[in-house]
């Protein structure tokens, strides 16, 4: 492939992962906008809190479509290059996180960097996916579910590509570090709440259909 149309499909990741899925199912369906609760972000936490469970389960399939969809194409159109597809990972978390369509607000990017894992590493998933729900019912804090769980497929990643592989290309090691670097900087703020003992805990029953919005 070209520079010019590796550039272009890694713009583009960027414009998908910039789609703010929350905000587009809130005004198609006539709900809150998830801007409005908890932390102001656009991701599913946050649309759960706003929309309810069915409105903010679309929400997180649109967020893990923005990962995988530019992954797979970047797959598609280079031929399995790897360099290409963390690329287009990178730039696709960067979008959700940093939207051009919202002036460079957004979610945190988990949801879509999980879609993108779907693509590059899919079993890591089952390494990050029950650190992050154990560590929410053990905490009710989501955002530190979500750094703990992306922190946790790091090495899940370089372990599995070692062990299924005998080796891992260098391309998927940086994405998964500098992945995992957008999303912690995504969460800046919540990091700060959570050294000092100001970090709002998850209601658990909005799970369930009990709980109310802005908890």
């Amino acid at each position: 492939m070209s520079v010019l149309g590796a550039i272009l499909l890694v713009v583009l990741a960027y414009l998908v992962g910039s789609i703010p899925s929350g905000v587009l199912v809130a005004r198609v369906s006539g709900a809150p906008d998830p801007r409005t609760v908890g932390s102001g972000r656009t991701g599913g936490t946050n649309a759960l809190r706003a929309m309810g469970r069915t409105r903010a389960a679309v929400v997180v399939a649109g967020d893990l479509a923005k990962g995988a969809v530019p992954v797979l194409v970047a797959r598609w159109a280079s031929g399995g290059e790897p360099a290409l597809e963390a690329a287009c990972a990178i730039a696709a978390v960067v979008g959700s996180a940093r939207s051009i369509f919202l002036g460079f607000h957004g979610g945190r990017g988990v949801a879509t960097g999980v879609g993108t894992m779907l693509v590059i590493q899919p079993l890591a998933l089952a390494v990050g996916g029950p650190v992050f729900v154990g560590v929410i019912l053990l905490t009710r804090y989501v955002s530190l579910g979500s750094l703990l769980g992306s922190a946790a497929m790091v090495p899940a990643v370089v372990v599995l590509f070692l062990v299924l592989n005998g080796t891992i290309p260098v391309a998927y090691l940086v994405y998964s570090v500098t992945g995992v670097t957008v999303v912690w900087i995504a969460h800046a703020d919540n990091i700060d709440r959570l050294l000092h003992g100001r970090e709002r805990k998850f209601d658990l029953g909005l799970l369930s259909g009990r709980g109310g919005p802005g908890t």
